[in-house]
């Protein structure tokens, strides 16, 4: 190694250490602060071997045992959603939860545009990121698809409906092969401002208000049926989390009401079917955006660029003075972020691709790769769901409580409108040992629920047991790797921002 090229190297080093402290949005949460210690190695190794062990145990079971076939659930359709209810036909109740959601979204957009600038005592960001983002994510995997009823872009669009007649009809037809890919970008887009926006309540606002009016354009265009099927972002990922939920929600009675009907946990992933590439892409990047953002904090991936990607490479482009070269440096780490966010999913995408072809090499038939991808997707969910709760769960136990109080003083003007505004104030950071063991066992959890529905599916895909035991052997890899991949990014001792 040249002694310039070892020069570069340690001031880059102590640069990428420097920039890692400076409060920039390229390596900050939009808000919160997750307390993620890194796990010790004893419980990263630990969490590999239960999800191996358990992992074969769950096979055997699935495949030598009773098939355990589930409670009988309607066949879905992977694109398939509860049709969009006529303006009138929501009941008082469903009325009521539109109103709800239709405030609260109002007031977001209300406190961010005109309330004080600080994060944490305007009201929008933490009633949006953490009481509606995260709150509803973990509520409809447990108790189902609650957000149809509360969603406030479609109550907006049934309340226009009323008074503008065929709003909700639409003007022509959504197309079929865009598939769910504006949902998709929706939810790119949602990630990169979560992770590298500026994270003040005025951009939120801004931006729940144009999303907003995106929403109002699309059912005007395509109307309300198909563009909250495919489109609109909440509406699909909330729907997809809800399939593993133990109650399922169907309209009964003259007003349509929505009631609740019991099923087996996890049963309508084993009955759904997903056909379309843009949906499995949706999956992935649930499972991407989530191990890229514990990823990017990490030393590790900042070593990366920093100390291993600027000395080699960009050297040649932007010099080999550190100092002078780092502010043009900061700008590509910038977009360097941006790339691997974005093509994360294809990158998972292409490691199941190649795990699902394997399967079908060592047990043929006539479904092609793409077709057994999509059909095995449903087991991914319990995945990602895992992967975001190990993630994200601190958020609700330190921030959540916090919306009592602002709810009393939502624009940070000092107001008490509820008496609640001196409530909780003290933040609430957890246990270490607590927030390691979580972690640890809900991934491992979420792998095992993974397993067992690969393998069920397995049992309804393919002719004979033998078939689907061998054809599982490649998916347990698979999800043994991600098990490993995520434990592993817990384990990474995280940069300072």
């Amino acid at each position: 190694m040249t002694p310039w090229r070892k020069h570069a190297i340690h001031v880059a080093s102590c640069i990428a250490g420097l920039g890692s402290m400076l409060p920039l949005p390229a390596v900050a949460h939009s808000f919160g602060q997750v307390y993620r210690l890194p796990v010790p190695v004893w419980l990263y190794l630990y969490g590999a071997c239960a999800a191996l062990a358990l992992s074969f145990v769950v096979m055997v079971f699935c495949l030598t045992g009773d098939s355990g076939r589930a409670a009988a659930t309607p066949a879905l359709s992977g694109h398939r959603v509860p049709s969009v209810e006529p303006p009138l036909a929501r009941g008082a109740i469903g009325w009521g939860g539109a109103v709800l959601g239709m405030g609260m979204l109002g007031l977001c957009i209300a406190s961010g545009l005109f309330g004080v600038a600080g994060p944490y005592a305007n009201f929008s960001m933490t009633a949006f990121w953490i009481v509606f983002l995260l709150g509803m994510t973990y509520s409809v995997a447990l108790v189902g698809d609650i957000q149809v009823g509360l969603n406030p872009w479609l109550g907006l669009a049934e309340a226009i409906g009323r008074c503008w007649q065929g709003f909700l009809v639409g003007r022509y037809r959504y197309p079929a092969r865009l598939g769910y890919t504006p949902a998709l970008g929706f939810y790119m887009a949602l990630v990169w401002l979560e992770l590298f926006g500026p994270g003040t309540p005025f951009a939120l606002a801004i931006t729940l208000s144009i999303y907003t009016g995106l929403n109002l354009v699309g059912v005007w265009l395509t109307g309300a049926r198909d563009w909250f099927r495919y489109a609109e972002l909440f509406s699909v990922m909330f729907r997809l989390l809800a399939l593993m939920a133990p109650l399922a929600w169907s309209h009964s009675g003259p007003a349509h009401r929505l009631r609740p009907r019991l099923r087996s946990p996890f049963a309508a992933l084993r009955e759904i079917r997903f056909q379309r590439v843009s949906l499995l892409l949706f999956i992935l990047f649930m499972l991407s955006s989530t191990a890229f953002d514990g990823l990017h904090e990490t030393q590790a991936w900042r070593r990366l660029f920093w100390v291993e990607l600027y000395p080699k490479v960009l050297s040649g482009w932007v010099g080999t003075n550190p100092v002078a070269a780092f502010p043009v440096l900061l700008r590509w780490y910038g977009y360097w972020q941006i790339l691997w966010l974005l093509a994360s999913p294809f990158i998972y995408l292409a490691v199941y691709v190649v795990f699902v072809a394997l399967m079908r090499g060592m047990v043929g038939g006539r479904r092609s790769v793409m077709a057994l991808a999509c059909r095995f997707a449903p087991a991914l969910l319990p995945i990602a769901l895992a992967y975001h709760l190990s993630h994200y769960y601190t958020l609700i136990q330190t921030q959540a409580i916090k919306i009592v109080p602002l709810a009393s003083d939502p624009f940070g003007f000092g107001w008490n409108l509820f008496g609640t505004a001196d409530w909780w104030q003290r933040t609430n950071v957890p246990e270490p040992s607590t927030v390691w063991h979580v972690q640890v066992g809900v991934i491992v959890l979420g792998h095992i629920a993974g397993v067992y529905i690969s393998h069920l599916i397995a049992l309804d895909v393919f002719t004979t047991r033998r078939h689907a035991a061998i054809s599982q052997l490649p998916m347990l890899v698979l999800m043994l790797a991600f098990t490993v991949a995520g434990l592993w990014i817990l384990a990474q001792p995280i940069g300072a921002s």
